[in-house]
């Protein structure tokens, strides 16, 4: 019953099983998919952090090598996404821990980012990431300044 739910009716499954969970009838939930999505939701929150770093240091980037472009709204979206990452952070302080193995990678995309918005090669952004962990997440850093 539980499994045809969860494939037809998504919310309907999730309002069930916080209902079973509070009426502290464990047996009657449905354990398999609950904690393939508990594990799915550990998997978003780290794709999410992902993807702030990614735009966080592209924009590092534009700012940094494109000086005479700069502007207000890179300068916030450098701001927003550091908020962004803050409060992640707050909400899941052992997403922590992932921080600096997601740097590598959100690098990677962000030269990637950086080469399609500033018409500047990626071999000529420096091959690891310039910013330190405390620069990234330095709401008052900003390259060259």
């Amino acid at each position: 019953m539980e499994r045809v739910l969860y494939q037809k009716d998504y919310y309907g499954w999730l309002q069930e099983n916080a209902r079973l969970i509070r009426e502290k009838k464990f047996s009657e939930i449905d354990t398999e998919n609950l904690i393939e999505e508990l594990e799915s939701m550990g998997k978003s929150e780290k794709r999410e952090l992902s993807s702030r770093l990614t735009i966080l240091l592209m924009h590092l980037l534009k700012w940094q090598y494109q000086a005479v472009k700069r502007s207000t709204s890179w300068r916030n979206t450098i701001a927003v996404q550091r908020i962004d990452v803050r409060e992640l952070l707050e909400d899941s302080p052992s997403l922590r821990n992932e921080v600096s193995d997601r740097i590598e990678t959100a690098y990677e995309k962000a030269k990637l980012a950086a080469e399609v918005e500033t018409g500047i090669e990626k071999q000529n952004f420096p091959a690891a990431c310039p910013f330190s962990l405390e620069q990234i997440l330095d709401e008052n850093f900003l390259p060259n300044e």
